[in-house]
């Protein structure tokens, strides 16, 4: 790994913590839109008819790149940085998400041909979705934050049962912790993902 690779999986330790300011209070509940985004395979994905009856989307706000340095004022947004220690950690536990019968989604509102290039190059094992024209966002009115002229998902994540969200974890900070954190509330008695 050389050093602009090594810049997108370090985290700072003096980054501000989120607060929960209440903006993901309403999903629980509610029922994942009917509607298509474009994968990192080509594919269009309908959430809301995914076969898995049991899903867990992770929502982040922009992935760098290694021929990119972090952007001005990025490190200073409660909660941006850490989105490629995010998709990595959901990586390397794809197999325990897997034995608890649970397919695993990214979603950004990145488009389809930035996040190829990112889901190839950490070799995910799972698609990533891009809401880059904000209809799922919207759908759902997903917590957001604007940045550089664009509008970005603040990082959350939810386990979705039957289309329907059971869970959701927010804010999600750090980053790197949130797989784990998402299979111990699946393993815990009584939740969907829980092996008999």
């Amino acid at each position: 790994m050389d050093d602009h690779e090594r810049h997108l999986l370090v985290m700072p330790a003096d980054l501000p913590v989120p607060i929960d300011d209440g903006a993901a209070d309403h999903l629980k509940g509610m029922a994942l839109p009917d509607l298509a985004l474009e994968s990192t395979r080509g594919r269009r994905v309908n959430l809301s008819r995914e076969q898995s009856r049991l899903l867990v989307i992770y929502c982040y706000p922009r992935t760098g790149r290694p021929d990119q340095p972090i952007p001005e004022g990025w490190d200073a947004i409660p909660g941006a940085r850490g989105c490629t220690p995010q998709n990595c950690a959901y990586r390397d536990r794809d197999a325990a998400f897997k034995s608890l019968g649970a397919a695993v989604f990214g979603l950004s509102t990145q488009t389809p041909e930035y996040q190829r290039e990112m889901a190839e190059r950490l070799q995910l094992p799972y698609e990533v979705l891009s809401d880059h024209e904000l209809r799922f966002t919207r759908a759902l009115r997903l917590p957001t934050f604007e940045f550089g002229g664009e509008t970005l998902i603040k990082r959350l994540s939810m386990v979705v049962r039957d289309g329907v969200i059971e869970h959701v974890a927010y804010p999600v900070f750090p980053s790197d912790a949130d797989a784990s954190a998402i299979l111990v509330w699946l393993r815990a008695p009584g939740n969907s993902g829980t092996v008999a």
